[in-house]
């Protein structure tokens, strides 16, 4: 019986009737992370089996996931995995780079000792997860990203980031070794964030997230072919 329990996602509610929640919960992980392949159709029967549960909590999980661009509808009442080109990772990190440059310095504008706190926490975190699995690595390296925009004050900007991150981490693990960067520091890089944010330099701080972002993206290029796919 298939049941995810990685830290990619939260865990699902303990409350019997979240047979919804629990179907997105896995669902979206397995997206995210490939085992569910772009464009791949989605078939009810078969995905209900495979979780080990009914189909309406499916179905409705699907429904959920196409807002999150996760999912596709076609031919009415079918379903796919999105599909990924080049193009879509390209504008997925466009638009992180805009959003979250307003973000973080909105954040810094309203700076407070406890978000500073929870900023170099989520920071030590990260750190202690470094050679660990991908994904266990990945749900603090997010977390720390997250936290640098939570303090903008602005939920549906919030909301925007989170989903444009996940976007941008399913092509991370569709490109596969994403995280060997080289030459880069990554490491020193997020110190550096960090850095500037503390010392509520905005521009500074903004400079060093876009160019995070924009060394990695042009990394993960190298790595995928014009329909979004690892380069054989």
């Amino acid at each position: 019986m298939y049941r995810s329990q990685s830290p990619l996602t939260p865990p699902a509610p303990a409350n019997p009737a979240s047979a919804t929640q629990q179907a997105y919960l896995e669902l979206r992980q397995m997206i995210l992370t490939g085992e569910l392949a772009p464009a791949e159709k989605l078939k009810i029967e078969t995905l209900r089996k495979r979780l080990d549960t009914g189909a309406s909590p499916v179905r409705e999980a699907l429904s959920l996931l196409t807002s999150d661009q996760l999912v596709e509808r076609f031919d009415q009442r079918g379903f796919r995995a999105a599909p990924t080109s080049k193009a879509n990772f390209e504008e997925i990190l466009r638009l992180r780079c805009a959003l979250e440059d307003m973000a973080l310095r909105q954040s810094i504008a309203r700076a407070s000792a406890d978000w500073e706190e929870d900023l170099v926490l989520a920071h030590h975190r990260m750190l202690r997860a470094v050679g660990s699995d991908t994904e266990h690595f990945e749900v603090h390296h997010k977390a720390f990203h997250m936290a640098l925009l939570a303090n903008c004050d602005s939920p549906i900007l919030l909301k925007f980031c989170n989903q444009l991150y996940d976007l941008n981490i399913r092509y991370r693990y569709i490109a596969g070794g994403a995280l060997g960067y080289g030459s880069r520091d990554v490491s020193q890089e997020h110190a550096e964030i960090l850095d500037a944010v503390v010392e509520k330099n905005a521009d500074l701080a903004t400079e060093r997230l876009i160019s995070h972002y924009r060394q990695t993206g042009d990394f993960l290029k190298d790595l995928l072919d014009d329909e979004g796919r690892a380069r054989r």
